[in-house]
Order: C-alpha cells, then sequence, then structure tokens
C-alpha cells in the first residue's frame, strides 16, 4: 500500500490532457476524484476515476460540496473548455456569480486565478497538472528539420513582444502574423480559431506564435499546442509555429515534429522573452 497516498482531485475538459494526468494520479497510487462537465470534458477520464461526477458548467458550490465530500487534499483543472460557455451567467450557480463578480477585470487568468484560491480557501492544495505527467514541456530551439527564414525569425520575435503585451492585458495568448502585420489576435474564441481567421486575412505564410502570460496562473492554465494545431495550420496556410519553451506543453511532440517535417512547417520553442533568433 502507498504509504503517502493522497485523495487528487481532477476538475477535467477535453481533449488528451486530463487522461495523462488522470494516468498519473493512478499510477502513482492515489485516490482520484473527477469533475467533469456535460460537452466538455473527454469521457475516456471517467473510467480512471475512484469516483467522479458530471455537472453543468458554472455549478460551482456543487464541485467544491463534491471535493468536500470525498476529502480531497490535492486539486488541479487539465483539458480545454469552451470559454464563451464558462461566462454564460444564465448558467452560474450564486456562488460563481459572487466569484466573477467579485473580480476587476474578467479575463482568463483572473477567473483562474481566484477559483484556485477560493480552492486553496477550503483547505484544497492546487497543483500543476503537468506534475503528473511529465515530459510534456515545449523544448527550446529549432525542434524539425525546418529552420525559419529571416522573415519568420522577424515576425517571431515581434510576435512574441505582441503576444506579451495581449497576455499582460489578459486577453490571450496566440498572435498570428504575417510581415510583422497582425493578422488575428486570440480572445474567447480560442487558438483554432484565431489560426483559422489570420490565415484567411493574411493568406499562405502566416506566422503563429503562443507565449504565457506575464504573471500567468500556471498551475491552472498553460498555452498547449500539438499535432491537431499544426494540421489546422497546414490546412490554413501558416508555415511557422513559436511556442514558449519550458513553460507551455506539447502534446504528441514527436508525431507533430514528424507531420510539420512533411508539411515544410518550421517548430520553434522560443527562449526568453521570446528573442527566438539565435544572435550573430
Amino acid at each position: 500500500m502507498n504509504q503517502t497516498a493522497k485523495v487528487v482531485g481532477l476538475i477535467s475538459g477535453g481533449r488528451q490532457f486530463p487522461v495523462l494526468v488522470a494516468r498519473g494520479v493512478k499510477d502513482a497510487g492515489h485516490r482520484l476524484v473527477v469533475v467533469g462537465f456535460k460537452g466538455h470534458t473527454n469521457p475516456e477520464v471517467y473510467p480512471l476515476a475512484d469516483v467522479s461526477c458530471e455537472l453543468k458548467l458554472g455549478q460551482l458550490a456543487k464541485l467544491l460540496d463534491f471535493f468536500k465530500e470525498n476529502k480531497v487534499e490535492e486539486a488541479m483543472m487539465a483539458g480545454s473548455i469552451n470559454k464563451p460557455g464558462v461566462m454564460d451567467i444564465r448558467h452560474l450557480d450564486a456562488r460563481a456569480v459572487k466569484l466573477i463578480f467579485s473580480l476587476k477585470g474578467k479575463g482568463d487568468d483572473a477567473i483562474l486565478r481566484a477559483f484556485t484560491t477560493l480552492l486553496e480557501s477550503e483547505s484544497i492544495t492546487v497543483v500543476p497538472p503537468q506534475a503528473y505527467a511529465p515530459g510534456l514541456m515545449t523544448p527550446p530551439g529549432v525542434l524539425g528539420r525546418r529552420a525559419p527564414d529571416e522573415r519568420e525569425w522577424s515576425d517571431l520575435r515581434a510576435g512574441a513582444a505582441m503576444a506579451r503585451e495581449l497576455g499582460r492585458l489578459d486577453i490571450g495568448q496566440c498572435v498570428v502574423l504575417r510581415e510583422g502585420i497582425v493578422a488575428a489576435v486570440e480572445a474567447l474564441e480560442g487558438t483554432d480559431a484565431a489560426i483559422k481567421r489570420g490565415c484567411e486575412l493574411a493568406g499562405a505564410g502566416c506566422v503563429v506564435v503562443k507565449v504565457v502570460k506575464p504573471g500567468q496562473e500556471e498551475r491552472a492554465d498553460l498555452p498547449s499546442v500539438g499535432l491537431d494545431t499544426v494540421r489546422l495550420m497546414a490546412k490554413a496556410g501558416a508555415t511557422c509555429l513559436g511556442v514558449e519553451a519550458g513553460r507551455s506543453l506539447f502534446f504528441d511532440l514527436e508525431s507533430t515534429v514528424a507531420f510539420a517535417d512533411k508539411a515544410g512547417i518550421a517548430l520553434v520553442g522560443l527562449e526568453g522573452l521570446g528573442n527566438a533568433a539565435p544572435s550573430s
């Protein structure tokens, strides 16, 4: 028996990340308590749980009660959620309404930071989900066969600076640009929609840049990319992706690099403050 076993709560969204985290929790010998959301959570996570429940978005009081009933000691959030659904006041319970309207800002990071503070006020320690799914952090440097050309390096540097300013305002994490001209910035709609819109407006050859927001609550939300991102870029005509190294999640790295190599897309793990190009 694991003498250090804990009760770990997982607030699960969609895609593969929550499944990887859930497996990590069980492999570590802990009891897993999962809260999912109808229409958002990857159903593959539920069979991995010792106990689970499915709620509607905004049922904050029920989530807290479920965690307390199951004596959750440690909690984390993993997976994608439809952000407009979170902000639909018609679906928020009184506890969620109180949380939302107590905030000065209503951006992702402000909401997640307030939520983590609320969990910890209930004596539940919030931990980064990547602690249970190691090996997902983006490595630094050029990741595939093709390095960016001079114009793409310039767009990577400019895009990283712009994305940081976007993040400083707690708007989004991603910028799509070409020749230094911003075609799209990520907001409530998410990265995929920003890529589609940016490439439709600017045409082939767009550069996609995604970085951590300054001061971001990294236990609750990190930038993430993967094979689906690069497939979408190839379809839309984007030619280069830069994502912050060491602080962003990169899913299916090996298969994504292989796909990017075939598609002629450059992949870069950005270091420092986004000064991606090596000094000459």
